[in-house]
Parts: C-alpha cells; structure tokens; sequence
C-alpha cells in the first residue's frame, strides 16, 4: 500500500472548509489593504536561492529539494519572496506597475525533520510591497499582520520586532555578535559552532538550552550598532504602530537568518505552537532585488504558515450548516418522476445532492446531516400525490410541507 511521503499530508474534504476559510478571508484582508494576487511556478532555478537566501543558510545547505534535468538544477520553492522577487524583475514589473503591493497562497518545500507545525510540504500566506521604502510602509505591513491574525481569530499572539540597520549596520552586527560569542565558543553546541563563521545570526534562533543561555547573557542594544537615520527609522516605525494601537515588543535579539533581510524585522508567536511558536515572519529586503540581477529597489514582506495558522487558531469550527438542499426520495417511483428536481435546484443557485446509495431514511437523513445541509427535501407517495415536498430543517429541527411550485422561492426566502 502507498502512503503519503514523510513530512507531507493529505487535506482531507472534512478540513477543506476550514482551509478554505483562511484562504477567503485572508484574500479579504488584502483586498482591503490593496495587495492583488501573483502565482509563481513551483519550481524555480537553483540559483536563485543561493543568491537570495544565502549560500550558507540552512535552507540552501540542507533542506531544498533538488530537481537534475541533464545540465540544469531545479529546487520546488523553499519559500516565496524569492520567486516574487524575480517575477518582478522578469517581467518588467519595475516600468509596468512600479510600486506593487503583492500576496500569494500556496505549497512550500523544505527537507525538514516533519514535527509539530514543521513540514516538508507546507503553505504559506504571503505579501510583499516592492517598490517603496517608507516608515509608513513598515507600519501598514505589521498593522496588516496584526490586522489579518485577528479576523482570522487568532488570539494571544506577539508581535515582535528588531532592526537590523543597513547593510553597513548589519555587518556592524555581525562582528559585534562574533565578538560576544567568540569567548562561548566551546560551550555552544556542533551546529551552532559551524554557524559561528556560516551565518552567526542563525545561533540567536538555536533552541538548545545551552545556546539559548549564553545568548540572553549578550548585550545587543540597538543604538550600539544602528547608524542614526536607521536608528531614527526604527523609532519612526515603533511610533506608528502606538498611534495604531497595534501591540508589539521589541526583541533585541531577533534577527532572522537568511541573508536578503535588511532593517526592520519581526516574528509573530504564539504558545499553542510549543517549540516551533513562531506563526509567521517579515522584514525588510531593500537589497533582494539588485542582489538577483534587478536595480536597487527597496521591497517588505511577511509570510504565515498556513498549518501554524491552524494550530493557533481558538474557533477551528466551520458552522455544522451550511445552506444547500439534500434530496431523498423514499422509492424509485418518486426519483423517477421527480429526479429533475436536482438539475432545478442548481439552476436556481440553490446548492443541492442526492442519496445515490439508497439508504433508508433514517440513514440518509444522517448523510445529509455529515454532509452539512441544512435543509432535506424528501419526495415520497403521499408527497407525489399531494403535489407537496417535505422539507426538513436539520438546523431549527422543524418540518413543513411545501408546495412544489413554491419549492424554489421558500428555499431561496431560508437562504436568505
């Protein structure tokens, strides 16, 4: 028997409503914010991700899944900015649109070690302005993600934030860390002693306790490192959101670790999560773009994790109704006179179905029920007779007889 690969999932019909739920309202949202939709392809060039992410990142260096086509190397997409980036720059977006406000829903790819909340097929939310670089940007985008997690239902989550500075700033940061840790060497673990010389952001984000010990002993102080108009910029930021009343913490130690962050950065967490708390995560990449071969243009995003979305939200229960009609008819006389009834219902957008199985009543009523209709229509002999449909109430637990050449009206006036 074949079963799913390791790390991937099947999203079954009982929790596409849910799925599909995130999806409409999040695309609400943006709607809201002014963000249109772009699909990029799920396979991209290799090479856009070491110029993007970084060549020693862990991403590049262990969990992308490579695709060897004769003289070409392929990856299925780590994550999305990367594929947006370059979109942009392919198709001349820059002279075309110029400041672009852009969200995706879709699939991602890691070869991860699959545990709660971490997959190697995952799904991200995303957006990315490009094009702009504006205190008031980096406000709209945290008052987006704050915005956004609330209409979904997300509770007791936390925003929080850190600057990174400029590229001079960054690397300022980079030998103030190097500095600090240099002493703690021996006492961090395997991986974070490679990550010393690789990408010394990446030990701030080790879980190993050892790790995390010596890093809430180092003094990372924003002002030490941040040049005055970044330094100046942050505050700017942090200003913005008081007046929107968005909540948030400033986290001296945030950093994230691929390479094409520049500026503000931020994480959004919450408990539910256990180890992997983090729902989601942004910042600024003014950098990206001139980095994979396109002019100097500064851009800002954030990506959810979908699956991570869904473990943190509280109110996980789609209505057990939905409006629709389930028909059942009693014998094969009244379906064969009255089957038409279906194809009637969907001409008048009524949403409808039909026991194909010929359950008795008891256990086709209990289909309509699991299915989630609301209202079941049943056409028996007396109901043939009478010129009459019963219809049935699953919600309000109620009975009436109706007329037939009332059916389509009354049900439209309950949907209603």
């Amino acid at each position: 028997m074949f079963k799913t690969v390791r790390g991937t999932k099947d999203i079954l019909p009982q929790e596409t409503a849910i799925w599909q739920k995130i999806e409409n309202v999040s695309r609400e949202v943006f709607d809201l914010f002014g963000y249109k939709e772009i699909r990029t392809p799920l396979i991209e060039d290799k090479g856009l991700f070491l110029r993007s992410l970084g060549q020693e990142t862990e991403i590049v260096q262990k969990q992308m899944f490579l695709i060897q086509r004769e003289d070409q190397e392929y990856v299925l997409r780590p994550e999305g900015t990367a594929g947006v980036a370059r979109s942009y720059i392919e198709n001349n977006l820059v002279n075309t649109k110029g400041f672009c406000k852009l969200f995706y829903i879709g699939p991602m790819f890691r070869a991860e070690r699959p545990q709660k909340g971490r997959l190697r097929q995952f799904h991200h939310i995303g957006v990315e302005a490009i094009g702009a670089k504006s205190i008031y940007l980096d406000a709209e985008i945290i008052q987006l993600t704050d915005y956004l997690l609330k209409k979904l239902k997300v509770s007791d989550f936390q925003i929080n934030l850190n600057s990174l500075g400029c590229k001079k700033d960054k690397q300022k940061l980079s030998t103030l860390l190097k500095e600090q840790l240099k002493k703690h060497l021996p006492e961090l673990c395997d991986d974070c002693r490679k990550r010393y010389d690789r990408n010394v952001f990446r030990i701030l984000d080790c879980k190993n306790r050892d790790c995390i010990k010596i890093k809430r002993a180092l003094r990372l102080i924003p002002k030490d490192y941040l040049c005055s108009d970044c330094l100046n910029d942050f505050n700017a930021v942090l200003k913005e959101l008081d007046k929107q009343k968005v909540s948030y913490k400033v986290d001296n130690f945030l950093v994230r670790g691929l390479d094409y962050y520049t500026g503000l950065v931020f994480e959004i967490s919450q408990d539910d999560l256990g180890a992997q708390d983090v729902i989601g995560a942004g910042g600024r990449y003014d950098s990206l773009i001139e980095d994979i071969g396109g002019k100097n243009t500064a851009a800002i995003g954030f990506a959810l994790g979908f699956e991570r979305v869904l473990i943190a939200l509280k109110e996980k229960e789609i209505p057990a109704f939905e409006n629709g009609a389930y028909i059942i008819f009693l014998d094969q006389q009244s379906r064969s006179k009255e089957y038409q009834l279906v194809a009637q219902l969907r001409q008048n957008n009524i949403k409808c179905d039909t026991d194909y199985e010929n359950k008795s009543l008891k256990a086709a009523l209990r289909k309509a029920n699991d299915m989630g209709f609301r209202f079941v229509l049943i056409l028996g002999e007396d109901e043939i007779k009478n010129n009459t449909i019963t219809v049935k109430d699953m919600l309000e637990k109620s009975q009436k007889q109706v007329e037939r050449e009332n059916i389509f009206s009354y049900l439209k006036d309950l949907i209603k």
